[in-house]
């Protein structure tokens, strides 16, 4: 899929095919489970709860999905991106500090859905073979078919991402097909469209809580609809959510009519997903809803990819190795993420077993995702003029909704709830204690005038009797003022062993809040010695130091403003390149040297959480060989004032 605005708005058929297969997979499978978790949130239901039921499904589909996310949040895109965090990059800069907190809270909780939903989308799946056989082993059925999903993430799926439209196409018209033959069972089902008999129940039955716990299930994937903005656009999804609603709600009805006109044989064991299938189809269905479950958990997967894509730019999280198995913009694959959640999503089969247990751990940290998102919706509103009473209409509509969700899903805490909540907080507490160290280590960063130095480094240049350590040296600048440099560069160059080179080069990455720039700036300080380059870089492109480099100095090169020769005269008149050799500077923390007791425990912990990412050299793709890495001590304050005296 190609970037760029101008693909992703135009609104064209293969657009909404491409929509319907990569944005509809989580919301599209709710129907496995959803009917069945509300069977056995009132195991003495009648055709009212089932009526009542259904009308909750329908308007949540409408003012959750529809209304918020379709309406609303598509258009809150960050140059064409969508997200928790895109949308948290696109609001920050107006200040608000704290909303660095809801958008970790946000991310977090969305990451421990992407656990969840692989698990019990495949096991839900999967378990319409109890139709055939009570005795029929799930659980390594379900194992074999994740370990696949996760195994053949490291080639990417652009080879066969094709399909997933077309497939999902198919699946929709199923789910569509087999609820409108069943709205013959119960033609009343249609009273469901009236809000009345949603209200009713939910104010008349003292199980409302469990009701609405069950009935927000069909909606968990609305935020994965809105993180999947990048790939499709707002109009593609807005229109093949038409025809996705359609289907979903088609589905329900003749659910609710089948059980409805089925009161003496339907029990809260069954699924009324397989119940409404001809036994003729139930294989056929099986493998469908196989697919469509593998195609949701694709989806996620690729989701969590790029939460911690935008993470680590975002100096939420640990930097971390991306690869790029195809050739498709937004073909993520992060290795210890693909393998982190592989296992977590193991260890959630092996632990519940079963859908039915999996739906009391499911539902409650999403809710978290969706109230966060409103908080920064709000924001967001009011940053774009929208008045104030407008505001505070969708903040008091939302967060009730949401608010209602949430305590009806925090029922669930103890019966599995409190698995995704664990998930979601050790992954939101990496996030803070990284954000807040890396604002420390800033913070205590020592910087001098670049220019001071101009006089000196070209005296060393010229000095022939220091060994020449490169003919071209890079340094990665962490002063956002190319007019700046760090103490500790500078200490590299001239006192730290003095590293004599034909040309310096202080590259400075500079994260940008749109996607997918990448440009840079050059500035030349000393004539043919001194290069300052400033690089920019979207929060979905990867920073490979030599390769931009190398494409910079063939810029230099073309404009005769570098000569790529090698400094040594016996090679230069031969026309051999010049070598290059990059320093990186790691700054080690000693706990003596920090005033604050919560700084010091706070840097304690950043120096434990590093280990989780990869070191700077292999996170901007330098060949090791040419790579010298200098460690330096990391000093933020002198406690420590008393001084020595000569005994005499």
């Amino acid at each position: 899929m190609n970037s760029g605005t101008s693909t992703h708005k135009k609104l064209t058929a293969m657009g909404l095919l491409i929509a319907i297969g990569v944005v509809f997979g989580d919301i599209g499978t709710s129907p496995l489970y959803v009917m069945r978790t509300i069977l056995r949130a009132n195991p003495h239901f009648d055709a009212n709860y089932i009526l009542g039921a259904v009308s909750c499904i329908i308007w949540t589909l409408t003012l959750q999905t529809t209304l918020k996310y379709v309406v609303v949040a598509l258009r809150a895109d960050n140059k064409g991106e969508g997200g928790v965090l895109a949308l948290y990059t696109l609001i920050r800069k107006r200040g608000y500090r704290w909303l660095s907190v809801v958008a970790m809270l946000g991310a977090s909780t969305l990451i421990a859905d992407g656990v969840i939903t692989p698990a019990i989308t495949v096991t839900s799946a999967i378990e319409g073979l109890h139709t055939f056989s009570a005795d029929m082993p799930i659980v390594p059925i379900v194992i074999a078919i994740i370990s696949t999903v996760f195994f053949i993430q490291r080639f990417g799926t652009g080879s066969i991402g094709t399909y997933f439209g077309p497939f999902m196409l198919v699946w929709f018209l199923l789910l569509g097909v087999l609820g409108a033959v069943h709205l013959v069972d119960f033609p009343l089902i249609v009273k469901a469209f009236n809000p009345y008999y949603a209200l009713k129940l939910l104010l008349s039955s003292p199980e409302w809580f469990l009701i609405l716990g069950a009935v927000f299930l069909c909606t968990t994937g609305a935020e994965a609809l809105y993180s999947d903005l990048g790939h499709c656009g707002r109009r593609n999804i807005t229109i093949s959510w038409l025809f996705v609603k359609a289907m979903l709600i088609l589905n329900y009805m003749g659910q609710g009519a089948y059980i409805m006109g089925h009161l003496d044989s339907v029990h809260t064991g069954m699924n009324p997903f397989y119940a409404v299938m001809p036994d003729w189809l139930l294989i056929p269905g099986i493998v469908m809803a196989t697919g469509a479950a593998i195609i949701a958990s694709q989806a996620l997967i690729s989701g969590c990819f790029t939460i911690f894509s935008e993470a680590v730019h975002l100096n939420f999280w640990p930097t971390l190795k991306f690869k790029y198995p195809s050739v498709d913009k937004g073909q993520i694959y992060i290795p210890q993420i693909n393998n982190l959640l592989y296992i977590l999503c193991v260890v959630t089969v092996l632990l519940f077993q079963t859908s039915a247990h999996m739906e009391a751990a499911y539902g409650l940290s999403i809710t978290i995702t969706m109230l966060t998102t409103t908080v920064m919706l709000a924001v967001y509103l009011q940053q774009r003029f929208t008045p104030l009473w407008a505001v505070l209409i969708f903040l008091f509509v939302y967060l009730g909704i949401e608010g209602f969700f949430f305590l009806a899903n925090l029922t669930k805490f103890v019966h599995g709830g409190w698995f995704t909540i664990l998930l979601a907080l050790v992954t939101g507490a990496v996030m803070r204690i990284w954000y807040r160290a890396w604002n420390i280590r800033r913070k205590y960063l020592k910087f001098k005038k670049l220019s001071d130095y101009y006089d000196v480094i070209r005296d060393l240049k010229a000095d022939e009797t220091v060994p020449k350590f490169a003919t071209n040296l890079v340094y990665v600048r962490q002063s956002d003022d190319e007019n700046m440099v760090e103490e500790k560069l500078i200490y590299s160059i001239v006192n730290k062993q003095p590293k004599r080179a034909d040309h310096y080069f202080l590259v400075h990455f500079t994260n940008d809040d749109a996607p997918n720039t990448l440009d840079y700036t050059c500035h030349e300080l000393i004539a043919n010695t001194l290069y300052t380059i400033d690089i920019r870089v979207g929060f979905r492109v990867n920073p490979l130091m030599t390769l931009y480099l190398r494409q910079i100095v063939e810029d230099l090169i073309a404009q005769r403003r570098f000569d790529i020769r090698s400094g040594y005269p016996s090679l230069r008149k031969h026309n051999v390149a010049g070598d290059f050799r990059f320093i990186v500077i790691h700054r080690i923390y000693y706990a003596s040297t920090v005033v604050s007791a919560l700084d010091n425990i706070t840097l304690h912990l950043f120096g434990f959480i590093r280990h989780i990412g990869v070191d700077d050299e292999q996170a901007l793709g330098l060949d090791t060989s040419n790579v010298t890495v200098e460690r330096v001590p990391f000093v933020v304050n002198n406690k420590y004032r008393q001084r020595i005296r000569r005994r005499e």
